[in-house]
């Protein structure tokens, strides 16, 4: 006698497919809303242009005429919005963190270095265009300011030292990127970032000034040396290697250390 066994074949359950992972350049959008969908995140972008228009204001009200330049303009107001936009930069790494919103982000991105990956193609897209902005309000001040004192203007930047300038707003942003990585925490990161560019150019200075043997070095040591060549344009060789070096050491390590910390940190 023959028993035959039912089909259960029929019965199981299929197998899942595996959804798509989110595209790069949605998560990309994310981090950008992210930037300007908080308060503290829109009030630091505001106070970004409204100080840019002030700096703009004051150089046609008070400038001698000789130095109503693009130059002098850019600077003006080019100076605050690198004080302020790496803090856009520092909240932007650190929301995950500071927010507890990383149980909720990394869990519809598992991979975190995908949202970190993204983290850093908005910090280069806000500097890029933070800069583009600069130097639009730039040249009509410089424009502006001549026309109202019956001078003409001068534009005495060059394409190659915009270029410059674009890049040290960049790297001024990755300052704060690098920071937030390394801390997760915006509390800590904006007191190491004020550390970074306050102390730290304190201290070389006065080696600078008291040490015969610093001086030397100065440019292969001190990052914020370096970088400010850039504001300046026109780098021999000697000065880019200088920017490479110290760039490596001031940003590029700390931020591979920060990387493999977020990669195991634990999320709450």
């Amino acid at each position: 006698m023959t028993t035959t066994l039912p089909d259960t074949t029929a019965a199981r359950p299929g197998s899942r497919a595996v959804p798509e992972p989110i595209p790069f350049g949605r998560v990309v959008g994310v981090e950008m809303r992210k930037t300007f969908d908080t308060r503290a995140g829109t009030w630091l972008l505001a106070s970004i242009g409204i100080v840019a228009v002030i700096a703009t204001a004051a150089v046609m009200l008070w400038a001698p005429d000789d130095a109503l330049t693009f130059e002098t303009f850019g600077s003006a107001v080019g100076t605050p919005m690198a004080v302020l936009l790496p803090v856009v930069s520092i909240l932007l790494v650190t929301g995950e963190w500071s927010q507890r919103s990383g149980l909720t982000t990394f869990t519809l991105v598992p991979r975190r270095g995908r949202t970190i990956a993204a983290k850093a193609v908005v910090t280069t897209i806000i500097g890029v265009r933070a800069m583009a902005l600069a130097l639009v309000v730039a040249l009509g001040g410089a424009y502006a300011g001549p026309a109202l004192r019956g001078t003409e203007p001068v534009i005495d930047l060059t394409v190659g030292q915009v270029g410059t300038l674009v890049l040290a707003q960049v790297l001024g942003m990755f300052v704060g990127f690098m920071l937030g990585v390394v801390t997760r925490s915006s509390a800590v990161a904006l007191v190491a970032y004020f550390v970074f560019w306050g102390l730290l150019p304190t201290l070389s200075q006065l080696l600078y000034a008291t040490q015969d043997w610093y001086r030397d070095v100065v440019g292969w040591v001190d990052f914020g040396w370096a970088h400010g060549a850039l504001y300046e344009g026109g780098l021999t060789g000697t000065e880019w290697a200088q920017l490479g070096v110290t760039g490596t050491v001031w940003l590029l390590l700390p931020t591979l250390a920060g990387l493999w910390l977020v990669m195991r940190a634990e999320i709450s």
